[in-house]
């Protein structure tokens, strides 16, 4: 290949690039829930623009291409919330998924409000929930959404080094 995949901030101008990413990635949990409709699948450029605005957005490239993402933001209790960590198909089993859930949980540790990660995947969705169990994530709650989803929140906790104030 003769390119190595960095990992950066998501730059406003990426957006399309995800976007159309998100939609290539989200088309196995559609199938594998019989669900098209899911949110990655019908978000607009807008709402994507607008999302990655308000938090902290990673992507992953080879080149000038994203081959990757993940997103997510701090709420007032403290919790960094990781949402749609995406993986172009063709660089997954390569472990750029954990790379780039490593680099985000490093982004939030450095802001001292981050208490504990947490994210959520579907039940069925083995290769995410080994992924995130390996991770250190454990199951916090289930809730079924519908007759085949059921969403499962796994969470866990900051590290203690990673409040180290600055004087």
């Amino acid at each position: 290949m003769g390119m190595s995949v960095t990992i950066s901030a998501a730059r406003a101008q990426d957006a399309e690039q995800i976007l159309k990413l998100q939609y290539l990635c989200y088309q196995t949990e559609a199938e594998l829930y019989g669900d098209y409709g899911i949110e990655p699948l019908t978000q607009s450029l807008d709402d994507l623009r607008a999302e990655l605005a308000q938090g902290h957005a990673l992507v992953a490239r080879l080149g000038d291409e994203v081959v990757a993402s993940v997103r997510g933001k701090i709420d007032e209790d403290g919790t960094a919330r990781i949402a749609k960590l995406i993986v172009h198909p063709r660089m997954q089993r390569h472990g750029l998924g954990g790379r780039l859930l490593d680099a985000i949980e490093e982004r939030f540790a450095a802001e001292p409000a981050a208490k504990r990660f947490q994210l959520f995947t579907g039940h069925r969705s083995e290769s995410n929930l080994r992924l995130y169990r390996s991770r250190g994530y454990a199951p916090v709650s289930r809730e079924q959404v519908g007759p085949r989803l059921t969403i499962v929140t796994l969470e866990k906790e900051a590290a203690a080094g990673a409040y180290v104030a600055s004087a």
